[in-house]
């Protein structure tokens, strides 16, 4: 109690002080910069998109939310500085034609989606293959993706400690041209239209293909899958491996884009925004995680603007989540992958 009685007084001029207001909205802040918070956070939006489906087809197929898939996204980014480090990159912008770099840059992609895939697919057979097996509960499940996420973690910290990985410039970011007074940059074009690109790619893969029947079945009832001759844990794999490549691809646009940006722990976050993501546009819907993850990159980017501080993203982000939750739990589009038509 003595301890409480002396904070009083440097409580009571806190609250008395003239700033008495913790939050503050900036409106003319965020009219001033409207378009170019829209299109900043489309270019992060797509990149949760990514990520997003990852969460979306795994949902879709074992009714499961693989919290561990930020470690597989991150497993993609340390792939991408590695692969370019050892090709000459490095803080300052390379001395190369754009052909040598299109190639560099393709090539840490592909390294990238594989090193990704790989740990998506271990994660799914060493994790949740023998949980599977024994019937185990869903919440044993959850469970173990939470374990799972923490394991990889903090294997990575183990092997490159907590210092964020030296920063790697792969091209000089020029302006391209101009949209309302707010400039497009080589990147941001560089990030939307690819992810947009392969978000449709994997639409087409699970609307048109065999495989895609195939996932679409085990989703909509995986025992009358298995009874028609789809084999489950084949689907299940494909299921993982094609997430987690999309994960690594979003790790090349991230290091694009925050280029010192890569960390044991620097998945945690950007995997509960692409979770967000996938909720916001409806969870086992693939279009839905497009458009949640494009949303969700601009409506946080205007709650930093109007709340006058980009630490308000992340709250933004978590708010969303919530208010989904709570209004439309099915989200935006809110179909389940079962249900999709080709």
């Amino acid at each position: 109690m003595t301890a409480l009685h002396a904070a009083l007084p440097a409580l009571s001029a806190l609250a008395s002080a003239d700033d008495t207001s913790w939050i503050s909205f900036h409106w003319q802040d965020l009219v001033d910069n409207f378009w170019n918070a829209t299109f900043d956070g489309l270019t992060f939006g797509a990149i949760y998109a990514l990520v997003a489906l990852g969460y979306t087809l795994v949902y879709g197929v074992l009714n499961l939310i693989n919290f561990a898939h930020s470690e597989v996204f991150i497993a993609g980014a340390y792939a991408v500085v590695f692969t370019l480090s050892g090709l000459g990159f490095g803080a300052s912008v390379p001395n190369l034609g754009w052909p040598a770099i299109i190639g560099n840059l393709l090539l840490a992609l592909v390294v990238a989606m594989v090193v990704s895939a790989l740990v998506a697919l271990l994660v799914e057979r060493i994790a949740y293959k023998p949980l599977r097996m024994r019937n185990a509960p869903r919440l044993v499940f959850l469970i173990t993706a939470i374990g799972m996420s923490f394991i990889i973690q903090y294997a990575f910290f183990w092997w490159r400690g907590a210092v964020a990985e030296p920063s790697v410039t792969m091209f000089k970011d020029e302006d391209i041209f101009v949209v309302f007074g707010s400039t497009i940059s080589l990147s941001s074009l560089i990030i939307v239209g690819a992810a947009i690109l392969m978000m449709v790619a994997a639409d087409q893969l699970i609307r048109r293909t065999r495989v895609g029947r195939g996932i679409r079945a085990v989703a909509q009832d995986p025992d009358t899958a298995t009874l028609m001759g789809v084999n489950r844990e084949r689907i299940i794999m494909i299921t993982f491996v094609i997430g987690g490549a999309l994960a690594g691809a979003a790790a090349l646009f991230y290091v694009m884009k925050v280029p010192a940006g890569v960390q044991y722990n620097g998945g945690f976050v950007l995997g509960i925004k692409a979770f967000t993501a996938a909720v916001l546009g409806g969870i086992g819907n693939i279009r839905g995680a497009l458009l949640g993850g494009l949303l969700l990159g601009v409506i946080g980017n205007y709650g930093a603007w109007l709340l006058g501080s980009a630490q308000w993203i992340d709250v933004v982000s978590f708010v969303i989540l919530i208010l989904v939750l709570m209004v439309r739990p099915d989200g935006i589009l809110g179909s389940n992958l079962g249900k999709v038509r080709a």
